[in-house]
């Protein structure tokens, strides 16, 4: 198996050539920390768009952490989702689910504090999100920030990946407007596995992509989205 990727700079160089006519005055690219991030960041260069962040934590089974039972989404509303069938797999009621979800906000709190410092929400509502991420293997987390993002008024989802196996592309395809996937290998390993280099994206290298951004023009304070 050869790499696809030398790392996630060249995947996202890779994601601008393949992308769709983009209008800069209405799109906004959210990227999912940590790994999308970088990959993000390559996109709005090559296109000159702006550039947000959705925040998305993993709710893990209690004891099985591994096992992902739901998943949460920050915001002035907070938007958890449950994978009910392995909750009551498991015994656990809808209301337990979304308190595990709201237990992980202090550290959404911490990354996002961490990651924007005093760099403004913006405002998603009427807009063309283009959501990218360094590869998708069940999409979980994709396929959250997707339902948050339409709650909070998104005119249109875009969904860009440099990898992805083909059942997670199709179900993602269904919940998004349009999806970008430049490869979709099966039998799929896991994303890393057509990176060259997969180094972990650590909290700093976040940091210093975002404090390297321009400020953004359609801002709104007071979103918390």
């Amino acid at each position: 198996m050869s790499n696809l990727f030398l790392d996630r700079a060249d995947a996202g160089r890779q994601l601008a050539v393949a992308l769709p006519e983009l209008d800069a005055a209405s799109t906004l690219v959210v990227a999912l920390p940590r790994g999308g991030v970088p990959v993000a960041a390559e996109i709005c260069s090559a296109r000159h768009l702006e550039m947000d962040l959705v925040f998305v934590r993993k709710i893990g089974a209690p004891g099985h952490n591994e096992l992902a039972i739901g998943a949460i989404v920050d915001g002035d509303d907070p938007q958890v989702v449950v994978n009910r069938e392995i909750a009551r797999e498991l015994g656990l009621s809808i209301a337990e689910v979304q308190q595990l979800g709201m237990d992980k906000l202090p550290e959404i709190e911490r990354r996002k504090s961490l990651y924007l410092a005093d760099r403004p929400s913006v405002l998603v509502a009427g807009k063309t999100l283009l959501m990218v991420d360094d590869g998708a293997a069940t999409g979980a987390s994709m396929s959250v920030a997707i339902q948050a993002y339409r709650h909070r008024g998104a005119s249109r989802i875009i969904v860009a990946l440099p990898v992805s196996p083909p059942d997670t592309l199709k179900r993602l395809e269904h919940e998004a407007d349009e999806c970008v996937c430049l490869y979709t290998p099966s039998p799929f390993y896991a994303v890393g596995a057509y990176y060259a280099d997969f180094t972990q994206v650590t909290d700093s290298e976040v940091a210093d992509i975002m404090r390297a951004l321009p400020v953004m023009q359609s801002q709104n304070a007071s979103s918390g989205d």
